[in-house]
């Protein structure tokens, strides 16, 4: 996958894995089930309102919290193809990287794009395009190799696949 069109859901500072997917409904395993309770405390419209290929934008420290890595994967299952970000809890950002879910922090398209705008993100070159406003942002790409492996649905399906080659 080296785009990702959609839908902007926005959030603001320090989102944690707590509200992502509330510890609660942390006893099931099945993706699906942890998605259809994605946001809740935060936005009990979120599972109501995504759509397959949408985006997340949040500010500062996305993912902050416990390690969970069923917060990105509760996200991922939902439908959310990118989060864009003006900057990431480290495991978090780590976490969505080993499932599969694109990321990018750019503290510029963090702060101009707005809830319900139509975003195309390049994840070869960096690019975000706010299609709403014509408005256009550099990130740094991830290099080849890391796209690759997102590409790849994640860290599993990569190591398996290099395995079978």
């Amino acid at each position: 996958m080296n785009q990702a069109h959609g839908t902007v859901l926005k959030y603001g500072d320090n989102v944690d894995t707590d509200v992502i997917i509330p510890a609660r409904y942390l006893n099931s395993f099945d993706a699906k089930e942890l998605a259809s309770h994605a946001m809740v405390d935060i936005d009990p419209t979120f599972t109501k309102r995504v759509k397959p290929g949408d985006i997340m934008v949040a500010r500062k420290n996305f993912g902050c919290g416990s390690s969970r890595e069923h917060a990105p994967l509760a996200l991922k299952t939902a439908g959310i193809s990118c989060i864009i970000a003006d900057s990431f809890a480290r495991i978090f950002y780590r976490n969505a990287i080993n499932i599969g879910l694109s990321i990018l922090e750019c503290p510029e398209a963090a702060e101009a794009i707005n809830e319900g705008d139509e975003v195309k993100v390049d994840f070869e070159s960096g690019i975000i395009t706010d299609v709403t406003t014509n408005q256009t942002f550099q990130a740094v790409p991830f290099p080849p190799f890391m796209q690759e492996l997102i590409a790849q649905g994640g860290l599993v399906n990569y190591v398996n696949q290099k395995g079978n080659k």
